[in-house]
């Protein structure tokens, strides 16, 4: 979960929630709590590597609908996978300028990036899995720094008074904003597909979920308040894109900056290197559920076709489309998608052993704040929004065409 998410969006949730960012982030943290609900029960009792198409296949059986939504799902992945790399593309230039202007720079690390993580994962697996697990202890332990340097320093900070209520948006803004970054969180989904590898899956999924995202709702909250409580509005706003390291430079100089971009390199292509399987990964699971034509599962050079395919429409919505129009399509996605898989576990709720309460609240808070996001983005970001619409007609009509002709 703590990927390039946090580093991408945290800019633009202050542009957008401004002193309320912090609450921005519990917003959107309490429909991620009460999803990790539902998928926990789900998991438990679907335990498949498909994770979330196993479980909307279960609640609507391999139909048009389903195909649709689990099409949505891998798009959102191609989504994310272009977050990080933009994330990179901002934060790079930072540290390194290879023709002197910013523009051509970022197109350079945002293809290379994605390039150099294809090759990784074509090449092994296990060094995937290597890099996941330095990355993460890296990323954590600098994240922590911040956090608790950044907390004792707010104290004798004028821009303290930023957090102040009179400084944050309507409620209705802080709502759009904590979803339009909702794509921070929507990394626990993953832990579905690896439930089938757990030991002692009873005992151990409900932890995995719910301290995961407990964690990382504290964690980014804490972070949205040393940053707002560090840096002036304008000074983040000229910083949106790199935020982070912006942030850390008024609390240990240039070297906190320098670290903080070096943080952000080692996540976002940690995010890049683990969900570029993961995302080919979920074609080739549609394909073999007959929700997309059987060439998916097709090899190439000993891997899904769906991975070099994921590559292609990565780096093409990575390089042409701006980091907030790639936010809100993301997030719009993902909270579509959990809409679903919360209604399922409230369709399911006797057969799982869930909560039917717990699950139909989640159902609603995600479907609520999907609207509300299309609605109030309309106006500022009609872009993201025509992009986000179009993703998911697409995907419906594209399920429609296959079923009908195959």
């Amino acid at each position: 979960m703590v990927g390039g998410g946090i580093f991408a969006v945290l800019g633009l949730a202050v542009s957008l929630a401004q002193g309320g960012t912090p609450v921005a982030f519990l917003m959107a943290g309490i429909i991620a709590l009460f999803t990790a609900y539902s998928y926990s029960k789900l998991s438990l009792s679907f335990p498949d590597r498909g994770g979330t198409v196993r479980f909307v296949n279960e609640g609507f059986g391999r139909g048009i609908f389903s195909g649709g939504i689990n099409n949505v799902l891998w798009i959102s992945y191609i989504i994310m996978l272009s977050l990080y790399a933009s994330a990179f593309g901002s934060y790079a230039p930072n540290l390194i300028s290879v023709t002197g202007s910013t523009e051509i720079d970022t197109h350079i690390f945002v293809s290379g990036v994605i390039l150099l993580a294809t090759v990784i994962n074509y090449y092994s697996l296990k060094v995937v899995g290597e890099i996941e697990s330095l990355a993460v202890f890296v990323k954590l332990f600098i994240l922590l720094a911040f956090t608790g340097i950044g907390i004792y320093g707010l104290f004798g900070n004028v821009n303290v008074s930023q957090l102040n209520p009179i400084h944050w948006e309507s409620p209705l803004q802080l709502l759009t904003g904590g979803m339009v970054i909702f794509v921070a969180y929507e990394g626990f989904e993953l832990i579905a597909n690896a439930v089938p590898d757990l030991e002692n899956p009873k005992k151990n999924v409900c932890r995995a979920y719910f301290i995961s995202v407990g964690f990382v709702v504290l964690l980014y909250i804490l972070i949205a308040l040393v940053t707002v409580g560090s840096l002036s509005f304008d000074k983040i706003a000229s910083a949106r894109d790199y935020v982070l390291a912006a942030a850390a430079k008024p609390m240990i100089g240039q070297i906190g900056f320098t670290i903080m971009t070096i943080a952000a390199l080692i996540s976002t292509f940690s995010a890049i290197n683990a969900s570029l399987y993961g995302g080919s990964r979920v074609s080739y699971e549609l394909a073999e559920d007959d929700e997309l034509p059987h060439s998916f599962t097709d090899q190439f050079w000993n891997k899904p076709i769906g991975l070099l395919i994921t590559v292609i429409l990565t780096l093409l919505t990575a390089n042409f489309l701006n980091l907030e129009s790639i936010s809100t399509s993301g997030s719009a996605g993902f909270l579509l998608i959990f809409a679903v898989v919360n209604y399922v576990g409230f369709r399911k709720a006797k057969k799982i052993n869930a909560s039917k309460t717990i699950s139909l609240l989640g159902a609603i808070f995600s479907a609520i704040a999907f609207i509300v996001l299309i609605i109030q983005k309309s106006t500022s970001n009609l872009l993201g929004v025509t992009i986000s619409m179009a993703i998911i007609c697409f995907c419906f009509i594209v399920e429609w065409i296959y079923k009908k002709t195959a």
